[in-house]
């Protein structure tokens, strides 16, 4: 072989490296760092910096008192719960999937809230909880996709990760210092005489400790569980993938600082900043080009600048439009925001299937 093709060798390889390690990421080595897999610390260094600045002081927005940090966190949590539609509803294939799930099932949520207090009631406490099982699933669909990019079969350590994604997310919750901030939502059903349900606060503050030692207890033994059935899938030919393990870590340190010891009372902050962070990044990725396609500049120069435009004007439009109703909607438009919240949870737990070759 001669020196020139010793170089044409090196440099095949090489490119066949660099393709491959382009391809363990979603996107690419900047994008996912950047909105993905460091997000979580980004979201802790802002929250620590802003946190007991004047902008966590209330404010006079909109006939109510609200600092301007909550007021910016509320608007980029609502804004990042209605782009969903552009993965349902807008997306052909997908919509073909689920025509009644997308359609029918909204509505009679909707009329179903607007003659009862009691599911209303209910429904605002059920998007309490559903909200922190559905972050951690977020995190874990990130980790699956990581996993399926390393070449690994879709059900390979699935349930492991699943139940480590809600001791990430409910975990530092309950054993931590936010607890009764989700558990006081049950107080809501006061509205509808419910003694049992508005009882349970107090009951909860009674046993926090032993919930905290609960989750400890657990946590611990399942963590050294989850690594040693990790070790023995590597031992059968399992591939680890280094970004699904830096996630995880990132999240991890995030959610148990945040959730566990509220640091200047901005875990609501830091948590939700890096989750809709991460879900804008991931339906630009996914439906970009169907975006572009709607408005009729698919492939023209100006047609991705364009399509950002709309993602993000129908998302903040949105959100600002909740935060400034929020304390003086009527019924019908709390329980439109509602609806808009929980069947974003819902419609994520199947829009988004790595087994399916969805994304």
């Amino acid at each position: 072989m001669s020196t020139a093709d010793v170089v044409v060798d090196t440099e095949a390889k090489a490119r066949v490296s660099l393709t491959g390690s382009r391809r363990s990421y979603i996107v690419s080595p900047i994008y996912d760092w950047s909105f993905f897999i460091a997000s979580p610390l980004l979201a802790l260094g802002l929250g620590l910096l802003l946190g007991d600045t004047p902008f966590t002081e209330d404010s006079y927005l909109f006939d109510f008192e609200k600092s301007l940090v909550d007021f910016a966190i509320g608007t980029f949590i609502f804004a990042h719960l209605v782009i969903v539609i552009f993965r349902s509803h807008l997306n052909p294939k997908i919509f073909r999937l689920h025509p009644a799930r997308f359609t029918l099932v909204p509505l009679l949520l909707f009329a179903a809230m607007m003659t009862s207090n009691w599911v209303l009631i209910s429904c605002s406490v059920l998007a309490t909880f559903w909200d922190v099982y559905h972050s951690g699933m977020q995190t874990f669909g990130l980790g699956r996709i990581y996993d399926a990019r390393a070449g690994n079969q879709p059900q390979a350590g699935r349930r492991l990760d699943w139940i480590l994604n809600l001791y990430l997310y409910a975990g530092p919750i309950a054993a931590g210092a936010t607890l009764m901030d989700h558990v006081e939502d049950f107080y809501e059903f006061a509205e509808v005489g419910a003694v049992f349900f508005t009882a349970i606060p107090a009951y909860t503050a009674s046993k926090a400790q032993v919930i905290s030692w609960l989750v400890i207890g657990t946590g611990l033994p399942f963590l050294a569980f989850y690594l040693f059935a990790y070790w023995r899938l590597w031992k059968a030919g399992y591939r680890v993938s280094p970004q699904k393990v830096a996630l995880l870590l990132s999240t991890a340190a995030c959610s148990i600082y945040a959730w566990g010891f509220n640091p200047f009372g901005m875990a609501f902050f830091i948590m939700n900043f890096f989750h809709a962070l991460q879900y804008f990044a991931i339906v630009w990725w996914a439906e970009k080009g169907n975006m572009a396609r709607i408005l009729g500049c698919e492939g023209r120069a100006w047609g991705k600048p364009l399509a950002l435009l709309l993602l993000l004007s129908v998302g903040f439009g949105y959100g600002v439009f909740v935060e400034a109703a929020d304390g003086n909607s009527a019924n019908w438009l709390f329980g439109a925001f509602l609806v808009v919240s929980l069947m974003h949870f819902w419609y994520d737990s199947f829009i988004w299937s790595v087994a399916r070759k969805q994304v």
